[in-house]
């Protein structure tokens, strides 16, 4: 049943849905601790107060120049492109991007990383090895790899080769690894062999699972970035990384009698279930075209889902399918994550292309009441190139002691940051790793942020050259505020 206007408009002047907050991640600020910061209880070896309440406190800069950490904190490089080495003695490939972890055997955490290569394998020092049975196209440069970590052993091997421009993705409930490939590239375009443009399904505990891989046709073939899955609806939903024109926000329904598990959605017809893109609309029953026009937190708008009319984009790319005012846009719709009942969601910034510019949003999709929030909005950062402050907000999870952990591709210095649940803001990690020159210095993104099952170790990716990290530490549970 579809949210009309009329609808929401009469819901949003009973409850006050214009401006009540939903959720649980309320205002971000762009510098660290822009707001007053109180709201911590102390978990683990240190109280909050040594901090002042909430996050770890400043960043001490790294000897070994790779990553600045609050006092107390440690990393350790599980892989390293170029250096550490596969199973079958390859070594690890470049660009790491979206990760997930999932329980491993006799306590083990195992890891799905995608490597973000676009194009053909002799663009690339590194690419994803073409492991027999695993392989899509031959053409293609990138994939994902497993990594298993026990204690202070590490190995790595395939979980698939052959795709292009592996991005983010999204773990499911039944503990697989869904890849979404960046890219719109056919056959012959780009050298490459297949279409591409497509979801893979990836299972990190069973290497028999998925071999000779097809892609999930049913979700769509364009520039996908990552995915969530709802699993008391079996509902996915999906972001499109895409300009010219803006992207779009999807919704996969499944057909009726469908059961999702192990190996169910690559069963799917091409065409099954029904594949739509998102709508909003303002408490005043008002169309809104893209998702830069909210300025203020707490903003909500109301969502509809409309077909789309070809999803596998055989003469027309999806988002180019549909005219001004029948589906609403974003700049550079990337990371996702499922938590409180609903999809967090992240809009990277916004620039000339949209109707207004900002430097990062976070919205929460509630699937309940089919509502959109804004809980993270970030100014335009006047100068990238001076620590401190925050933008670019790109892959994210949920972190277990409140609040979400966001990791930077902005401008200028990188960081991992968190918002508690208040609004407040606090960095995490600073990537030190110069990969430009003194003078002009450069830093990679932060990407794959996720937490360990257990909760004790944060995971993420330097993306060039292509580094995995863990850090541990005295971490402390956030309050709701």
């Amino acid at each position: 049943m579809s949210l009309t206007r009329r609808d929401f408009a009469r819901r949003s002047a009973i409850t006050g849905a214009g401006v009540a907050l939903a959720g649980s991640v309320g205002a971000l600020a762009t510098a660290p601790n822009a707001l007053a910061s109180t709201d911590t209880e102390s978990v683990g070896e240190e109280s909050a107060d040594r901090h002042g309440g909430v996050g770890y406190g400043p960043l001490v800069p790294d000897p070994k120049g790779v990553l600045a950490l609050p006092a107390g904190f440690s990393y350790r490089v599980i892989t390293y492109s170029g250096r550490t080495k596969l199973e079958s003695g390859e070594f690890t490939p470049s660009n790491h991007d979206g990760t997930s972890t999932f329980d491993g055997p006799r306590g083990a955490t195992l890891l799905v990383n995608n490597h973000e290569l676009k194009g053909t394998r002799d663009n690339w020092k590194y690419p994803v090895p073409l492991t027999e049975g695993l392989v899509y196209d031959p053409a293609a440069s990138g994939g994902c790899t497993v990594v298993e970590v026990r204690h202070d052993k590490v190995a790595e091997w395939v979980g698939i080769a052959g795709t292009s421009t592996n991005c983010a993705g999204g773990n499911t409930p039944w503990d697989t690894w869904l890849t979404c490939e960046e890219t719109e590239d056919k056959a012959g375009q780009s050298g490459m062999t297949k279409d591409h443009g497509y979801v893979f399904e990836v299972d990190p505990a069973d290497r028999r699972r998925h071999r000779n891989p097809e892609p999930i046709k049913a979700l769509g073939r364009y520039a996908h970035e990552a995915v969530v899955v709802d699993a008391k609806r079996g509902r996915l939903y999906l972001t499109e990384d895409a300009a010219t024109p803006n992207g779009l926000l999807y919704r996969w329904t499944p057909p009726q009698g469908f059961e999702h598990g192990h190996g169910q959605l690559r069963t799917l017809a091409d065409d099954a279930g029904a594949l739509q893109a998102f709508k909003c609309f303002d408490s005043g029953g008002r169309f809104v075209d893209d998702l830069s026009r909210a300025t203020k937190i707490g903003t909500v708008y109301g969502v509809d889902w409309v077909d789309v009319p070809d999803r596998d984009a055989r003469t027309v790319s999806v988002r180019k399918q549909f005219a001004a005012g029948e589906v609403t846009r974003a700049r550079k719709l990337e990371g996702m994550w499922w938590g409180d009942g609903g999809v967090y969601i992240v809009s990277s910034y916004a620039r000339e292309e949209s109707p207004v510019q900002h430097d990062g949003q976070v919205w929460f999709y509630d699937p309940k009441r089919r509502t959109l929030t804004l809980k993270v909005l970030i100014g335009v950062n006047p100068d990238p190139s001076v620590d401190g402050a925050f933008d670019g907000p790109d892959n994210i999870t949920v972190s277990p002691y409140g609040g979400l952990v966001i990791a930077e591709d902005g401008e200028g210095v990188q960081h991992l940051f968190g918002a508690t649940d208040s609004g407040r803001t606090y960095p995490i990690a600073r990537n030190e790793l110069n990969i430009g020159t003194e003078g002009e210095p450069a830093y990679s993104e932060f990407t794959g942020v996720t937490f360990s099952p257990d909760g004790r170790t944060l995971f993420a990716n330097i993306q060039e050259p292509g580094i995995m990290l863990a850090i541990t530490g005295p971490w402390k549970r956030q309050k709701r505020g």
